[in-house]
């Protein structure tokens, strides 16, 4: 009996994790719970909130400052949503320097032979393949 209620706790643990947060709704204990919100900006976001309701994702971008698009598209993946809507903003473009670096280790790796460095870059292959892939 004991292990079922563990296992029941544990479900319920993980299902509340995985919640989304609408920022209209949510206390700052449920905001700071979000990866990538500290007390800092759920403080913004209230005091805003308190002018009113945010509208859409582009009226939270606008009012809160330290929020722009690339933090919106990480905050809204984190599980925050705006009137139960994720963020559908254009994903943040890497920067150049990011294409840059990336492109040197992929030129390496396929002149040289398979080594103990084909792991990193596998790991680089698959978080590019998991940024580019389509957000439901």
């Amino acid at each position: 009996m004991f292990k079922k209620l563990l296992a029941f706790l544990a479900a319920m643990t993980v299902a509340v994790a995985f919640a989304a947060v609408d920022v209209n709704k949510a206390t700052p204990a449920e905001l700071d719970s979000v990866k990538g919100i500290g007390p800092a900006i759920s403080g913004r976001i209230l005091e805003e909130r308190k002018k009113g309701n945010f509208k859409s994702w582009e009226d939270l971008i606008e009012r809160v400052k330290g929020l722009g698009a690339s933090s919106a598209a990480k905050l809204s993946a984190e599980g925050l949503t705006v009137g139960g809507a994720g963020y559908k903003g254009a994903a943040a473009a890497p920067a150049k320097a990011d294409v840059k670096a990336d492109a040197k280790p992929a030129a390496a790796a396929s002149a040289a032979p398979a080594k103990a460095d084909a792991k990193p870059q596998a790991k680089a292959d698959a978080a590019k393949a998991a940024a580019s892939a389509p957000k439901k």
